[in-house]
């Protein structure tokens, strides 16, 4: 009887883990502008915030994002990419921390602890781009494991 209901009970388990799947998360949601994210990582999701949808539209704007570090990051890499109707028009990638040259404050963080920042955020663009997209964006460490992974949907209109 106990060996069934063990059974039964890592059955229950392993259908829970495979379909499993992170919810979606409102960033902001004001007039014209609209964001969510879902975490991509299989094993982990993340916090992430800001305060109005209209700050994004600034130059800098303060963020609020939480993790605990599954792999620890010596060397952190983005890669991002822009998605319109599921194909992706722009790439970017950057490395966010190297042995010599950290440009993050969590650079060398260790598995296990937790990061979070809260403070401003530059994004290098005039405007948010019209329309509905994809922003899809993964942090890798040095052994190309994933730290975290997220894709952003953008729901920016004119207003009518």
């Amino acid at each position: 009887m106990k060996t069934s209901n063990v059974l039964v009970l890592i059955l229950l388990l392993l259908y829970i883990n495979a379909s499993t799947e992170w919810p979606t998360h409102t960033v902001c949601k004001e007039s014209n502008l609209e964001i969510y994210y879902k975490s991509c990582d299989p094993q982990q999701d993340f916090a992430f915030s800001i305060d109005r949808c209209s700050d994004i539209a600034s130059h800098t704007f303060n963020i609020r994002a939480a993790i605990v570090l599954r792999h620890s990051i010596k060397q952190l890499y983005v890669k991002m990419n822009l998605i319109i109707n599921g194909k992706t028009v722009l790439s970017y990638s950057e490395s966010l921390c190297e042995p010599d040259n950290p440009k993050l404050i969590f650079c060398g963080k260790k598995k296990g602890e937790h990061i979070y920042y809260e403070g401003p955020v530059t994004l290098g663009i005039k405007e948010i781009p019209q329309g509905e997209y994809t922003v899809s964006a993964v942090l890798t460490n040095e052994d190309r494991l994933t730290v975290a992974c997220a894709d952003f949907t953008v729901k920016n209109y004119l207003d009518d």
